[in-house]
């Protein structure tokens, strides 16, 4: 069954979109079945609950951080194993 995730920016429109290339290409590259959606922060806001995880480059209010990780290291470049390595963790709860 695959997860649905989404990607988010404070616009929904430049960094969320370097960072769903990115995850679409991991995604495929794993041969993990997911359903990617790119928003911007407000708009997911009333629907968090919709998502079993959402990826983020922006700061999210406290009520979402259970289930945000932060997508700064894949724009910056460092700690993007790391980053890779939560994903999937996440993925296996």
């Amino acid at each position: 069954m695959s997860k649905k995730i989404a990607v988010i920016c404070g616009t929904g429109v430049a960094t969320s979109t370097v960072v769903m290339t990115k995850m679409k290409a991991f995604f495929q590259e794993k041969n993990i079945p997911v359903n990617l959606v790119q928003s911007k922060v407000s708009d997911i806001l009333n629907r968090a609950d919709d998502y079993d995880l959402i990826i983020s480059t922006t700061t999210v209010p406290a009520s979402l951080s259970a289930k945000v990780i932060n997508a700064v290291p894949l724009l910056t470049g460092m700690g993007k194993e790391k980053f890779f390595q939560d994903i999937e963790a996440a993925l296996k709860k």
